[in-house]
């Protein structure tokens, strides 16, 4: 049963090396998508739905994910599981 769950961990780890190369193999694209979802965070919670927190929490994933990190923001502050 170890040798299946050190199977597993490596492959997962190479999964996450995998997705940060790709991630950071483009840099432009990334700060490109950062700040299209800080921008669209900051209009949603402007002109639509007021009481989104703005706290270092929900930046920091608007600023890693973009546009899915606002989507999860907004979903998790309209279920009220958090911000």
């Amino acid at each position: 049963m170890a040798f299946f769950i050190e199977v597993v961990a490596l492959l997962v780890a190479v999964f996450i090396l995998y997705l940060l190369y790709t991630l950071l193999k483009n840099p432009m694209s990334l700060i490109a998508n950062a700040a299209m979802g800080i921008i669209f965070f900051f209009i949603i919670n402007m002109f639509l739905v007021r009481d989104v927190a703005i706290n270092f929490f929900s930046i920091a994933i608007v600023a890693i994910a973009g546009i899915p990190g606002v989507l999860l923001v907004l979903l998790l502050h309209f279920l009220g599981l958090g911000f």
